[in-house]
């Protein structure tokens, strides 16, 4: 899916002034950034002047992803989705991360409504050093009313900076909600064979980015994006359609067909952000345990996650329901190029003094925040050295010489910790233990084996830690 690029391609179309404005030392060095993807072709000055303006077109389309990247909402709150330029995670990393909308209706009360937006607001869960949350808020109108869809909007809008989908098929409707956030840039649900024209017209005039929806009609919905094009829509976002049951399979490789046609055929009516509706799954569930729909909604989630889905409309605001797919969403998006990880150096955990224990960690995050979780659970006031080891765990550290005796000597000496405890005692990972030796040497500390799971990291700070001193 990822068009093959290499530099010198990239840097063939460069102005090739080497005037560093860019923060790189040369041209080159830029065009292999802009390869990777880790700058923008915008800090390319000298390609911004008028003179370069067929090169900065040629440039543009040349390192344009094949899903193109669409904006929803303004300001610092505002949520890109799509700009795919890979079909599978282990080609290249994954760009924007899946945004979760949950819905709202216009016949909630206002005590209805304000709870269900404080608790969109409030979810949040750290994961290894990242806040894991909710993006957007669906208003849908259940209702049909112009005027109360109106209200809701408004009231929602006044309540929370999180970018707005207004989902009706109505365009009096959608106008009328539209009217009371029109500057926000909503994501417009949903544009259809039958009210295309007078959608396309509100998102054209407004600015806003558009659903084009043909449920389970790929020719349709390619013929209604070739519309929307031709017509002047820019932004459009794709449904296919979401089913539960037995249409989950052909709604998953709906979503398959579509990511595969625009990567692999390069077919640009293909070539948008993918939209799931999980939420289907309250649809006709009367008699249905709550529980068993909040679990089926959750795992048509995951799988239209997995199966290139850009955002989702969800219903539930269960935990045990969210935190899966929230926590599925930030590893399948983390850069498979880099590993998690911290920064390295020297943590306080309490009010450490000179009497206080001294461990150290690497710096990859997943065991940085274990451990750090299993020292704050002993209670005990302490210093953790997190050693650099390009963010690969211990054990793995170890047998791959990322973790010698040598760079831990080099941290503890670095650290300034012989200035900050009155002894030289070391508790070292179990799974370093075969370091010990040459630690004591590089290092002149008492080294202690602690043990190999951190979570045993407690009971031995009680049981040894005094017993040493």
């Amino acid at each position: 899916m990822r068009k093959e690029l290499s530099p010198i391609t990239v840097y063939g179309l460069l102005p090739k002034t080497n005037c560093k404005k860019c923060g790189e030392r040369n041209c080159l060095a830029f065009a292999t950034k802009l390869v990777n993807r880790e700058a923008a072709l915008e800090k390319c000055l000298p390609l911004l002047a008028k003179k370069n303006a067929k090169r900065y077109e040629r440039l543009r389309a040349l390192l344009a992803p094949a899903v193109r990247e669409v904006t929803v909402g303004v300001g610092d709150h505002a949520i890109k989705i799509g700009g795919k330029l890979v079909q599978y995670r282990h080609e290249f990393a994954y760009a924007n991360p899946t945004a979760i909308a949950i819905d709202v209706t216009d016949e909630m009360t206002d005590e209805q409504l304000l709870s269900r937006l404080k608790g969109i607001e409030q979810f949040s869960f750290d994961y290894i050093g990242q806040p894991l949350e909710l993006d957007m808020v669906a208003v849908r109108s259940t209702s049909n009313d112009p005027k109360k869809f109106a209200d809701s909007v408004r009231k929602v809008s006044e309540h929370t900076q999180l970018p707005l989908v207004l989902c009706t098929l109505d365009p009096k409707t959608m106008k009328s909600g539209l009217s009371c956030v029109k500057q926000s840039k909503p994501l417009l649900y949903a544009a259809t064979k039958d009210n295309w024209k007078e959608m396309a017209d509100l998102a054209i005039k407004h600015g806003c980015p558009i659903v084009a929806c043909a449920f389970g009609d790929l020719s349709l919905l390619r013929s209604l994006v070739r519309t929307l094009l031709a017509y002047g829509v820019k932004d459009i976002v794709l449904d296919p359609g979401t089913s539960v049951g037995d249409g989950l399979a052909d709604s998953v490789n709906r979503f398959t067909a579509l990511r595969r046609a625009a990567g692999l055929l390069g077919d640009e009516l293909s070539g948008f952000p993918l939209l799931g509706v999980p939420m289907v799954a309250w649809m006709g569930c009367e008699g249905m345990l709550k529980e068993l729909v909040t679990w089926q909604e959750a795992y048509v989630a995951a799988m239209l996650t997995v199966r290139y889905a850009d955002i989702l409309i969800l219903h539930n605001l269960e935990g045990w329901a969210l935190l899966p797919l929230v926590v599925l969403r930030q590893n399948l998006y983390a850069d498979p190029r880099r590993p998690a990880a911290v920064k390295a150096g020297l943590r306080e955990f309490g009010k450490p003094n000179a009497d206080s224990p001294v461990m150290f960690t690497t710096n990859f995050a997943l065991t940085y925040y274990t451990v750090a979780s299993d020292i704050e659970k002993s209670k005990i006031d302490a210093y953790l050295l997190v050693v650099d080891t390009g963010g690969i765990a211990v054990d793995s550290a170890v047998a791959g010489r990322k973790l010698t005796a040598e760079k831990i000597a080099e941290t503890l000496k670095a650290s300034g910790l012989a200035e900050k405890v009155n002894h030289r005692k070391l508790i070292i990972p179990g799974k370093a233990s075969r370091l010990s030796s040459e630690i004591e040497e590089q290092s002149g500390w008492h080294v202690f084996v602690g043990p190999k799971d951190s979570s045993g990291i407690p009971s031995f700070l009680q049981e040894n830690w005094q017993k040493s001193r």
